[in-house]
């Protein structure tokens, strides 16, 4: 184990901020009460949204599964506690949007009674497939981001890793939720390290924690103990420091590919809270069930961390603290600069919520009016991933969505680093947001355009092929009644055959004209005779014509 011997490096960019910690890193973890109901969104994750597999009106218990996997990327919902399953329906969900979406609503019973499970304390005798079965069933997905499903970044396919990296940055303002978990739970983190370790096959491991946690450093040292293959480094405090491309760079001065992954190097970048969440999956057999969540803001009485059941209603949450959201200003999830208001209190807290940040109102500003970009280039030399944000700006306000895209759009992490400093006070972060939505919702759209133009062609060649078909058993049959008229004026025209049927009706004309015995002719005068006896010679002649050659 190194104290921090690697060479860092410092990326472009970057800001130096109050970073509020203290606040709320100053009391223990605590446990937050079980809520009277539960609210699991069935999407709490980037990709397909998990499908109900309970229904209304069932018992279920902690840790069974309620909703599964619909795809590739996707990620099962579990019960955080025992009780029963009230409603299907949709609910207002933490989103920037402030939409409701499809929820599982679980009315609690206290009892808190577990489904039978069990871990897996010897996971080197699992193969790595088996290890990536266990966390996708868990519903293990990004603790520290997005919630991109963790089993996916943990199958490399063919590509060797060599880094597996540990983000233990926390590098915007006011979260601790990181900081509390390295402090007293450093042994889950690294047990859950050494089992993404196994399932990559990574050469070596390294974490980085930024410089002022100097008590997670600790414990996680401590946690780390003789062990020689893992390397432990802090890195400068700088927001955003916890980018995953940005701690990539600080610690192996590698760039990850503009559109590609950290696999693309041979790295894999996880969160601390995500390889803590993964040993409990596979060690304990407890799939993600909660989560530790920094509740701080001038808004709340008593900031500190919880450790939070997933569901768990906002305004139940704060009331713990002693928040009032009846009272509270404004009301973010995550921190000042990457997260977003909540509009309803009575969303719950997800597998994704890592900060509540709460505002008194005396503590609300209205942003200041924007004013016309004045061309200072503040935003490029704070831009952490080397962008120019002026010209995206331009092009998205403009809706010129080709070129916003020529100038890498999609590598913009939204730090919130170029609002922070535009002395115009341009939301620049809101017009890249924007962008994206646009631009996405154009493929979508181009998707079901195209489809609907295949459905098309294909319905168009089906018509066409069964018109073709229709014609050819027409000429078909045109073609049998034809060649059986042709082989009966064949049968006419060829002697022979004419001289046989000519044989033929004259066989049958003779059976036809076969003689007759004349009845009563006993009593015949000599006229009646002398004419019937006339009548058989004329008969008889005319045979004889007919019998004659020509």
């Amino acid at each position: 184990m190194s104290a921090g011997p690697r060479k860092l490096h410092r990326f472009h960019g970057g800001l130096q901020l109050d970073d509020h910690k203290s606040i709320s890193n100053t009391l223990p973890v605590k446990a937050a009460g079980i809520p009277a109901q539960l609210i699991l969104p069935l999407s709490q994750h980037i990709g397909a949204m998990a499908v109900p597999s309970v229904r209304t009106g069932e018992r279920v218990l902690k840790g069974q599964r309620i909703a599964s996997c619909d795809g590739y990327v996707s990620a099962p919902v579990h019960a955080p506690t025992s009780g029963t399953v009230v409603a299907i329906s949709d609910r207002p969900i933490p989103h920037p949007s402030g939409l409701s979406a499809p929820c599982i609503s679980i009315d609690t019973d206290g009892k808190d009674e577990w489904i039978e499970h069990q871990g897996h304390e010897d996971y080197a005798s699992l193969d790595a497939s088996e290890l990536r079965n266990l966390i996708r069933e868990a519903g293990i997905v990004g603790l520290g981001g997005a919630g991109f499903p963790t089993y996916i970044k943990l199958n490399p396919g063919a590509r060797q890793i060599n880094t597996l990296l540990l983000n233990g940055a926390e590098c915007e303002p006011y979260i601790t939720c990181d900081d509390m978990l390295m402090r007293e739970r450093a042994d889950e983190i690294i047990s859950g390290m050494r089992i993404m370790q196994h399932a990559l096959q990574a050469r070596e491991c390294v974490i980085g924690v930024e410089d002022n946690k100097v008590e997670a450093f600790a414990a996680l040292r401590n946690a780390i103990g003789t062990a020689q293959d893992i390397e432990l480094v802090r890195v400068p405090t700088r927001y955003p420091a916890g980018g995953e491309k940005q701690l990539i760079y600080t610690l192996t001065g590698k760039q990850v590919p503009s559109h590609g992954l950290p696999l693309d190097i041979g790295m894999v970048c996880h969160n601390v809270g995500t390889a803590a969440a993964v040993y409990r999956a596979i060690v304990k057999g407890e799939p993600l069930l909660s989560r530790i969540v920094t509740l701080t803001g001038s808004g709340i009485p008593q900031p500190r961390n919880l450790e939070v059941l997933l569901g768990t209603p906002i305004k139940d949450l704060l009331a713990q603290v002693h928040g009032d959201t009846n009272k509270s200003g404004k009301l973010i999830m995550g921190g000042p600069m990457m997260g977003f208001e909540i509009l309803h209190a009575e969303a719950p807290v997800i597998k994704t919520t890592n900060c509540l940040l709460a505002w008194h109102p005396r503590d609300v500003e209205e942003p200041p009016a924007a004013l016309p970009c004045i061309r200072c280039g503040e935003c490029a030399e704070v831009c952490p991933v080397l962008l120019l944000p002026q010209q995206l700006y331009w092009h998205a306000q403009a809706r010129e969505f080709d070129n916003v895209q020529d100038y890498h759009l999609f590598d913009c992490i939204e730090c919130g680093c170029c609002s922070y400093v535009c002395p115009s006070h341009i939301p620049l972060v809101q017009y890249y947001r924007f962008a994206k939505t646009e631009i996405w919702q154009q493929e979508r759209d181009k998707e079901k355009s195209d489809a609907a133009r295949q459905r098309h062609e294909v319905r168009l060649e089906r018509l066409e092929r069964e018109k073709r078909e229709k014609k050819e058993r027409h000429a078909r049959k045109a073609a049998s009644l034809q060649k059986k008229g042709t082989d009966s004026d064949t049968e006419k025209a060829d002697p022979k055959k004419a001289a046989i049927m000519a044989a033929l009706e004259r066989v049958q004309k003779k059976k036809q004209q076969a003689p007759v015995e004349p009845q009563n002719i006993e009593h015949l005068t000599e006229a009646q005779q002398r004419e019937i006896d006339d009548i058989n010679a004329r008969r008889a002649s005319a045979h004889k014509q007919d019998e004659e050659p020509s």
